[in-house]
């Protein structure tokens, strides 16, 4: 084989590896252009009175429980007074079935 030959060969398969990486080439930003265009846009979150927010429910959470403390407080002294009241008729109510 001549050199004239092979070098008409390499050239016709330079002129075939070129297209194929032209090829490769545009599949690959068809794929990126595809992926940008699919790509849903991300939302933007608003962090301004998000810490005001959490503030506001520390308050109203303290605020609930500080009630509910003051609302246990008074139950259990009206429970302790009205036992105190039970057992004092209880014991009037002994003494004068006893005639005393």
């Amino acid at each position: 084989m001549s050199e004239l030959e092979r070098a008409s060969r390499e050239a016709v398969e330079a002129q075939h590896n070129s297209e194929q990486l032209a090829l490769i080439t545009a599949v690959l930003q068809a794929q990126q252009l595809m992926q940008q265009q699919a790509a849903p846009p991300v939302p933007v979150q608003q962090s301004s009175g998000s810490a005001a927010k959490w503030v506001g429910v520390g308050v109203g959470a303290s605020v609930f429980l500080v009630t509910v403390a003051v609302s246990a407080v008074a139950v259990a002294i009206s429970a302790v007074a009205l036992t105190i009241c039970v057992l004092v008729l209880r014991g009037m109510w002994t003494d004068m079935r006893k005639g005393k």
